[in-house]
């Protein structure tokens, strides 16, 4: 059963159905990033809420009889609901919501401070209806922060690899570990989902589930590795360490192993354990060993642990002049990791003559969860209101912080000299916003493919 739509918003939009002026027929609202941290945002989620939460008969008999009895007891006041709007769309348009939603094409990167989706009431009598959605509409904010601060990292990540290494890695530079760090299970699949645009590693299994749900039923767009946690290595006691570094390799003959190294001494163990007492076994393995610090300076552990490793194992030199380890080991740093430590990480490195080839990261809810609507200041206004038959433009447009100066009118996203600008409705250029939900029915679906290949466009 659907989720009750109608408890779906905060508690003042409940009054504002009295509050337009005499005669609105029509209310016209948009969304979009009024700046932040990063320059362009990644659109991405809408067709979730979609699905999950406007598609079809939303509004119910029921539903409405709940919701009545709710609100009169939150607001101490029976007749504050307004129970003839909604038993008006249950009879009128059979529980469907008359609304118009047009949008920008999902995993499209939209500069800031553009348009990225409009939305209109389709029924005159239901123009309460389009900001009684904001609520529940802006928390479009989520994935599309998380999917732009995956995007800049994988940015980030890519340049030094074409300074120093192969870019044809970078796929799996970047691994989800935000799982046990995200407030809900929905956040997780939501947020592991919108990583997944960008690259291809993950351990947020909740992400491959999202996506099967709302984007592609038979697709897999996450992949992962056999890896130790500390209670695997820490239980067969210090005495034992190398024999719990044994038997991962020994379990895992084949492919790619991670090892968390670091629960007694990380340099010991790179240079003793792995340089020396496992290195043939290192060696003769069909496969790579990924070795994981996880505490300390990340970027003097990492350097460290490179050097050590690359001393013991071996090394080679490439064509851009950086150290690269031999392939049968690599480290993955997922302890302390974010956008700015990605980048101090990497640019140690490569101060010291090591390619950006030698580590991935994981990162966890410096991705996920370290993240809110003021990361990337995204707004959702109304910029139109049609009143007495006529539009009339609605901005707000404060003297003490211009950033949250409003747009007027209706609105259109063109893209003008190979990048997006948002005009009047009535200006010249194609509108790249499309009608992607009307009344109650979603017109345009995207698989996750789809949206993977937006964002590369």
């Amino acid at each position: 059963m659907q989720p009750n739509i109608i408890l779906l918003t905060d508690s003042y939009k409940l009054s504002h159905y009295k509050q337009y002026p005499a005669g609105t027929s029509q209310i016209y609202s948009y969304f979009e990033s009024r700046g932040g941290e990063f320059e362009g945002v990644t659109f991405f989620g809408l067709q979730y809420l979609l699905k999950e939460y406007l598609e079809g008969q939303v509004v119910t008999q029921e539903k409405i009889d709940r919701a009545d009895k709710i609100y009169a007891a939150h607001f101490g006041n029976p007749a504050l609901f307004n129970k003839a709007g909604w038993e008006y769309i249950l009879h009128t348009h059979n529980g469907h919501l008359p609304i118009r939603i047009k949008a920008v094409a999902e995993g499209t990167v939209v500069p800031t401070h553009n348009v990225m989706l409009t939305i209109e009431n389709t029924d005159p009598n239901c123009f309460w209806l389009t900001n009684f959605l904001e609520t529940l509409l802006l928390q479009l904010w989520y994935p599309c922060t998380v999917a732009t601060i995956s995007r800049e990292v994988k940015a980030l990540i890519t340049k030094y690899l074409n300074e120093t290494g192969d870019p044809s890695t970078i796929d799996f530079k970047l691994h989800d570990f935000g799982f046990r760090g995200v407030s809900s299970v929905q956040s997780a699949g939501i947020g592991g989902a919108a990583h997944l645009i960008n690259f291809m590693g993950t351990d947020t299994v909740a992400a491959l589930t999202f996506i099967q749900e709302y984007y592609t039923p038979d697709g897999m767009f996450g992949f992962s590795i056999p890896a130790a946690e500390h209670s695997t290595i820490t239980s067969w006691g210090r005495d034992n360490e190398t024999d719990a570094y044994r038997n991962m390799l020994q379990q895992y003959p084949e492919g790619l192993v991670a090892v968390v190294s670091d629960s007694y001494d990380i340099y010991n163990a790179c240079e003793h354990i792995w340089g020396e007492v496992l290195k043939d076994e290192i060696l003769q393995r069909n496969g790579t060993l990924v070795v994981r610090p996880d505490s300390g300076e990340p970027k003097d552990v990492v350097l460290k642990c490179t050097q050590i490793l690359g001393e013991k194992i071996g090394f080679t030199v490439n064509e851009k002049g950086y150290k690269v380890l031999n392939p049968k080991i690599r480290i993955i740093q997922g302890d302390g990791v974010n956008y700015e430590s990605i980048g101090e990480i990497l640019e140690h490195l490569k101060n010291h003559g090591w390619s950006a080839d030698n580590v991935a990261f994981g990162m966890g809810g410096a991705l996920l969860q370290k993240v809110h609507r003021d990361t990337q200041k995204f707004a959702f206004k109304c910029s139109c209101a049609t009143v007495n038959g006529e539009d009339r433009d609605v901005y707000k447009d404060p003297a003490t912080d211009h950033g949250k100066k409003s747009k007027r009118g209706r609105l259109k996203l063109i893209k003008e000299n190979e990048t997006y600008i948002t005009k009047a409705l009535n200006e010249d250029g194609e509108d790249i916003l499309q009608t992607v939900f009307e009344n109650g029915k979603i017109l345009r679906e995207i698989d996750f493919q789809g949206v993977k290949d937006n964002y590369l466009l």
